[in-house]
């Protein structure tokens, strides 16, 4: 699951939501909202179904296999306040979801794709680990060769994603700063995480 290379669109139709961002991706969704496959009489998806649909939402959103995701939620079960919204805002701390939302990288498996080839350092230290929890205060910045900073500068410049409200953006030093951690309202993946705390619990 963290490292799916099949249809992207496939994935997107399947799920009824824009979760890879690639062009192709998106356009398939665009055009074709309905699931892949030949077009037949479609049965009542049951509630474990549809309990299913959301948890892979997030798998692919943020490139879990099971397992990780079954930590994440047991992080997230131990944590104050509501188990669904940590879980989420646990994700969100990930760092390759960090390198994303600061318009570093265009996709979240580009992002991964950077971190795990040394691309990036986290409070002046190389890292290769997409995975790392950041906390406030932590600085992520593209390491200083120049064949990285020509092409991450020409990746910011494209206008990806625009910052968020709890990183700090500096496009000319190709650096990202956690200034705050992320709310529930923060999160971007669409989905119903009630049906996953549920589906996760039994």
């Amino acid at each position: 699951m963290a490292h799916y290379t099949g249809p992207k669109g496939r994935i997107n139709r399947r799920l009824g939501a824009m979760i890879y961002e690639d062009a192709g991706a998106v356009r398939a969704l665009e055009q074709r909202e309905t699931p892949p496959g030949p077009v037949q009489r479609r049965r009542k998806t049951s509630n474990y179904g549809m309990a299913l649909k959301e948890k892979q939402k997030i798998k692919f959103y943020y490139g879990f296999r099971e397992k990780q995701l079954r930590n994440y939620f047991s992080k997230a079960r131990r944590l104050k306040g509501n188990t669904g919204e940590q879980l989420l805002m646990l994700c969100e701390r990930r760092l390759d979801n960090v390198v994303r939302r600061a318009g570093l990288a265009l996709t979240r498996p580009q992002a991964r794709q950077g971190i795990t080839h040394a691309h990036f350092q986290v409070n002046g230290r190389t890292v290769k680990t997409p995975s790392i929890i950041v906390r406030v205060g932590d600085v992520v910045t593209v390491r200083n060769r120049p064949n990285l900073r020509s092409m991450y500068q020409g990746l910011i410049e494209s206008g990806g994603l625009p910052a968020c409200d709890w990183i700090s953006v500096d496009p000319s030093e190709l650096k990202a700063i956690v200034t705050a951690l992320p709310t529930f309202e923060d999160v971007s993946v669409p989905v119903d995480v009630g049906q996953v705390v549920a589906f996760l619990s039994r």
